[in-house]
């Protein structure tokens, strides 16, 4: 019996290590600071000692207008993470205004730390996810108009698309302060240095020479 419930411990102990997300919060709130000497260091950051707080570190105002999508892909990412929105520290969120012109794209890309929620404010959108090998890369997709939310699971693939002639407008929401961004297009064939071509050529199913030709292209970033 004993035995039975130190095992029972240990993997208790191991599910709660596997499945968890960004720590809970230790106080109030932890606004980052880069500079070490003026913090304090709690749940592994540097944080702004809490009496030097002012409203100022938990407000954002870079989601006021709307952004500039004159680019290949035709839209653009404003990100409030942690990164660009220091009070989020801890709190274990993050957010992001999604500027489209008209059918402008958000590429296939995954956020590896944090689902995400997708709220359409003006235009419609296509948009859509594929799950893991072992659900068969199944995509469910869905065209989205103003005021419909989707939820994106975490680390799997997915996009927006705007299939309307005007331009479209939406905010996600992620479930992590930093949830991470891979642009499956831009990682597999703009990496530095570049990724072997046999390996492409093998994994695509296609020659060297379109391998070659996509390697060679500037993949733009839309964020």
């Amino acid at each position: 019996m004993m035995k039975f419930f130190q095992i029972f411990v240990f993997l208790a102990m191991a599910s709660s290590c596997a499945f968890a997300s960004d720590p809970s919060p230790l106080q109030d709130f932890c606004v980052a600071v880069d500079n070490p000497n003026s913090a304090v260091f709690v749940n592994g950051m540097f944080c702004k000692d809490p009496k030097l707080a002012t409203a100022d570190d938990f407000s954002f105002t870079k989601f006021r207008y709307p952004r500039n999508t004159t680019n290949p892909l035709g839209s653009k990412v404003t990100t409030a993470f942690v990164d660009q929105f220091p009070g989020l520290n801890t709190l274990g969120i993050a957010m992001a205004r999604l500027d489209f012109a008209p059918y402008g794209l958000n590429p296939p890309h995954i956020h590896p730390r944090g689902t995400e929620m997708l709220a359409v404010v003006e235009g419609t959108l296509l948009v859509g996810f594929v799950t893991s090998n072992q659900l068969n890369n199944t995509l469910f997709s869905k065209v989205l108009t103003k005021g419909d939310v989707f939820v994106f699971p975490q680390g799997l693939i997915h996009f927006q698309l705007n299939i309307g002639q005007t331009n479209a407008l939406a905010f996600a929401f992620l479930s992590s302060q930093n949830p991470g961004l891979i642009t499956i297009a831009n990682s597999v064939f703009g990496s530095k240095p570049p990724i072997n071509v046999d390996v492409l050529t093998k994994a695509f199913q296609v020659d060297s020479k379109l391998i070659n030709y996509l390697q060679a292209q500037n993949w733009f970033d839309n964020h």
